[in-house]
């Protein structure tokens, strides 16, 4: 059958969400190498790492803008090739303010890569398969940080740091010109029948001005706790898988980098496996989305404290099982969130709002990382390293972050199906 082929569009495209996720968490495993070596404090590190997240958060509005004028697979391959020239960048910057301006290149690069790929998806997939095929993109997402964890470390404690990211800006030049040549916005370009989702070719489309549709997500009440949620809990959990979680494992317990690398990339298991999964609960087991959200904030809160206050007291085996735990909590908002935002809005700007509550995550990423490094250069380092009770302290301010997620997860308005079919029967 021919639509087997939006299958093939699928791992293409899944290849390229599988390099978003591997720049944005790399800096994690080589940090300590790239502080050594560009000679960096730790702040200054983390606005190195966080230069990623600035032009990623700022592009969501105009990627759905361009993915729609200019279309999603032109959009993505000519921003997918600055994110390879970003890379190439990085690998032979030989100053911290050389290699931020190449983290800015690769982020804006790979923010065009998301919005584009789920308009391609809207317009391949029937509705009941978008989400399921939403659910596999995620999990595709946890093996790009898996290769920014074990592979990564292995890899350049072979060739280098600078090596690596020569190997991988290679890699995202081919995955741009493979979108190019092989992927296509609609069935119709491949010569295929349209989907019963599309609307006929002469069907009249209504409209909604650009700034209209960001006014009426904006002024949406129920949008603003997903924001909360979604910023808050980036402000920590970006901060530690993004980038300082490497150096953490590598200061506090002395691991190696392929060691502190085996460890993170249990937190890449835990986004791979946790994000069907609570896809698959939400759908079939529990009626409630706003209850399975607040209780995995609730978890991933009590499992951040652990870590805040028991800072030096894990053994290797606690340490891989809070890694995947933690992760596998942290994902039931990716999941739950998009899914819940584009209920809340008309088809017509559902784009609009998920580009918008898009921003958030990336916004507290930014923030988070140069953050968490000042504060660790505010207690001082010993010799190159920071000390359990630098680490302690700082774990203990992310747990105030999750603490505020986890009570705009309570204020999230329900958008399940079971609360649709109460809303409409008090109706009637």
């Amino acid at each position: 059958m021919g639509f087997r082929y939006r299958y093939f569009i699928f791992a293409i495209l899944g290849a390229a969400y599988v390099l978003v996720f591997f720049h944005r968490l790399a800096p994690a495993v080589v940090a300590v190498d790239m502080m050594r070596d560009l000679e960096t404090s730790g702040a200054l590190m983390g606005i190195l790492a966080s230069a990623y997240f600035y032009p990623y958060a700022l592009m969501q509005i105009p990627a759905g803008l361009l993915a729609d004028s200019w279309g999603p697979r032109r959009s993505i391959t000519f921003f997918f090739i600055f994110a390879a020239a970003g890379a190439f960048a990085l690998a032979c910057a030989h100053s911290v303010s050389a290699a931020i301006i190449a983290r800015i290149v690769v982020g804006l690069g790979v923010a065009m890569v998301f919005v584009p790929t789920m308009k391609i998806l809207t317009n391949w997939f029937e509705p009941e398969k978008y989400v399921r095929m939403t659910g596999f993109l995620m999990a595709l997402g946890g093996f790009g940080g898996y290769t920014a964890a074990t592979p990564l470390a292995y890899l350049s404690a072979s060739i280098g740091w600078r090596g690596s990211m020569m190997v991988i800006g290679a890699l995202t030049l081919l995955i741009a010109l493979t979108i190019w040549l092989m992927v296509r916005d609609t069935p119709q370009e491949m010569g295929f029948n349209i989907l019963n989702n599309q609307p006929p070719a002469n069907a009249a489309v209504k409209k909604i001005p650009m700034w209209r549709g960001m006014l009426l997500v904006v002024k949406e009440p129920r949008f603003w706790p997903w924001a909360m949620v979604f910023f808050l809990g980036a402000v920590v959990s970006l901060s530690f898988t993004g980038l300082w979680g490497g150096p953490f494992l590598m200061h506090v317990y002395g691991m190696s980098k392929t060691q502190a690398g085996g460890i993170l990339s249990m937190m890449a298991l835990g986004l791979m496996i946790g994000a069907p999964t609570i896809s698959w609960l939400t759908d079939h087991v529990f009626p409630s989305r706003k209850k399975i959200l607040a209780t995995n904030q609730f978890i991933a809160l009590c499992l951040f404290a652990l870590l805040a206050f028991f800072t030096s007291d894990f053994n290797k085996p606690l340490l891989y099982l809070w890694c995947f735990s933690y992760s596998f909590c942290i994902s039931g908002a990716v999941v739950v969130g998009y899914s819940s935002i584009k209920e809340y809005f008309p088809l017509e700007i559902a784009g609009t709002a998920t580009g918008l509550i898009n921003i958030f995550p990336f916004a507290g990423a930014a923030l988070g990382q140069p953050l968490m490094g000042l504060y660790l250069d505010h207690f001082g380092a010993v010799g190159d390293r920071y000390s359990a009770a630098a680490y302690s302290s700082a774990f203990k301010i992310g747990v105030l972050f999750l603490m505020g997620a986890f009570i705009a997860s309570m204020l999230v308005k329900e958008t399940s199906p079971a609360k649709k079919a109460s809303d409409t029967d008090a109706r009637s």
